[in-house]
């Protein structure tokens, strides 16, 4: 049955202006999405290489007893277990002494039995990238950016099934069609379908999985209100896997480390464990929880197993792979769907690839409607004079996208040049990323549009390729470092840095010989301003 013009036009304005309203948001939220998924790789990359020192877990009992008689009010830390086990680290505890701490406290174990305790410095690149993909950067308390993506996300919800609907009427004849003519609108327009249909799938798991974390809070009073009647923590309380352990704060021994593994491998031979975390440790009420994964079974980013520390016992394996009741097994699996915690280096490239998409899709969109306002007004009064709101737009897609870009690039490639020179590296990420962000959008809109989004795609193709130009420098510079095994991250900067060095020739192109009343053209053009953005080429018609 076909769709009519009508219905269809309300739909279309509908995607348009939620698209508009959260495009910028959503570019952020993507394109650092997409780096988190190698978040791990890009702080080993930034980390100066350390002397391995070969460890088993046969001395973690030391450790731990070496640790606690040195710093006794230490009673929750975290043991490493897979590095150990891989020979990549040393053995090591972990604390932190404040609540949002970036900078945890480490032990280790000396040859002679001594332990050396020290604050570490990590570089704090993933803590930045994650912090962006949930809040776009907003500033402040953390909740305010988190209700922020989850709004945007509903928003995007909106967009997403009216984008489907528009195009109801020429799917058949349009589906995967790109067609690459001197028209670039159409093509962009192709290229903004294309992305959109082949993976709405990715995109609705996305956007309702945001909407849940980002409006949590909201969702869980609503529900506190009108299901539990007030009484939804004594209800979260009794289901707890903690409403078991013990309450005895007396002094008590503990097994050995080895032997929880041993018990969690008997339970489930699948499980790999990568830590275990202890509560209470040294009390008759202390706990462990043995994390790791099955790359067999869809779960959060890792599973837990909770056991006795005293006494070994399987106290609960709610959030186990393969030991979950179905209620927990699809939260679990809704969330890996989410950080793409499954599947292995597969689905890690794919979430990556996909997010990279996500933030063009929500790029393209802004180009394709300011554009579209060009011709709409030529329809109604002859040659355009853009109006503000059109020129602010272009000018704030430009200075926002680029800005965020550049900003990640050049932080990253900072960290390795800062790291050892500075006493808080994570700090001078987030002023690194800031200053460049800032500065990124304060020139676009000095600039205008299509000199600033010439210029800042040279500095985003710049900047990205400072990445892989840092660890060439790194055979010959004194105090820098190649990371072994990290030449992947060089690589896909590289691919990154030739990709906004084309797109910044074809946006110059399109400057110099697309329509003189676009906010894209150079000066000298009809338009009133070259305030306009376009990191990507826009439609030469």
């Amino acid at each position: 049955m076909a769709i009519r013009t009508d219905v269809v036009r309300l739909y279309r304005q509908l995607h348009t202006w939620t698209g508009i309203l959260t495009g910028l948001i959503l570019f952020v939220c993507f394109y650092a999405g997409a780096l988190t998924m190698f978040k791990d790789p890009l702080e080993r990359w930034i980390t100066p290489p350390a002397a391995v020192t070969p460890a088993t877990l046969d001395r973690a009992e030391d450790l731990v007893a070496a640790t606690r008689a040195l710093r006794p009010e230490v009673r929750d830390f975290t043991l490493a277990v897979e590095p150990a086990l891989a020979g990549e680290a040393p053995l090591r505890l972990t604390w932190t002494e404040e609540r949002f701490d970036p900078a945890p406290w480490a032990a280790t174990l000396a040859p002679d039995g001594s332990v050396a305790v020290e604050q570490l410095n990590p570089s704090g690149i993933g803590l930045l990238v994650d912090f962006l993909h949930r809040t776009v950067g907003i500033p402040g308390d953390l909740d305010i950016g988190t209700t922020v993506t989850g709004i945007a996300s509903a928003l995007y919800v909106v967009a997403l099934v009216s984008g489907v609907i528009i195009l109801l009427p020429s799917l058949v004849k349009d589906f995967l069609i790109l067609r690459v003519t001197r028209n670039v609108k159409r093509m962009w327009l192709d290229v903004h379908n294309v992305l959109g249909l082949i993976s709405l799938p990715f995109h609705l798991v996305i956007a309702l999985s945001a909407v849940v974390f980002g409006l949590h809070d909201h969702i869980y009073d609503t529900l506190d209100r009108v299901v539990y009647g007030g009484q939804m923590r004594a209800v979260a309380a009794a289901s707890s896997p903690f409403r078991t352990v013990s309450k005895d704060m007396g002094s008590a021994v503990m097994l050995p480390p080895r032997e929880f593994l041993t018990r969690v491998h008997s339970l489930a031979p699948g499980f790999q464990p990568v830590s275990l975390e202890y509560h209470d440790a040294g009390t008759g009420a202390a706990t462990v929880r043995v994390w790791g994964h099955d790359p067999r079974y869809l779960v959060r980013r890792e599973g837990f197993v909770l056991m006795g520390a005293v006494d070994g016992r399987i106290i609960d394996t709610e959030y186990m792979p393969g030991h979950q009741n179905g209620w927990s097994a699809t939260v679990s699996a809704f969330f890996a769907l989410h950080f793409g915690s499954f599947g292995g280096g597969i689905v890690r490239w794919s979430y990556f690839l996909l997010g990279l998409a996500g933030a063009a899709l929500f790029y393209t969109g802004n180009l394709l409607w300011i554009e579209s306002r060009r011709r709409t007004e030529r329809q109604a009064k002859g040659p355009v004079e853009q109006s503000r709101a059109t020129r602010l737009l272009a000018a704030g897609t430009v200075g926002v996208c680029l800005g965020c870009v550049a900003g990640l690039s050049l932080t990253i490639a900072a960290g390795k040049w800062l790291s050892g020179m500075v006493h808080d590296l994570h700090a001078w990420h987030w002023g690194v990323y800031y200053a460049t962000f800032l500065g990124a959008c304060a020139w676009a809109f000095l600039r205008g549009a299509s000199r600033a989004g010439v210029e800042l795609l040279w500095a985003s193709a710049a900047a990205t390729a400072a990445i892989p130009a840092t660890s060439l420098l790194g055979l010959v510079t004194p105090g820098l470092w190649v990371s072994d095994g990290l030449i992947g991250v060089d690589l896909v900067a590289l691919a990154g840095a030739l990709t906004f060095a084309a797109m910044a020739r074809s946006a110059e192109r399109r400057a110099l010989g697309g329509p003189r009343d676009s906010v894209w053209a150079a000066a000298g053009g009809h338009a009133k301003s070259e305030m306009g953005q376009q990191p990507l080429p826009l439609p030469a018609e």
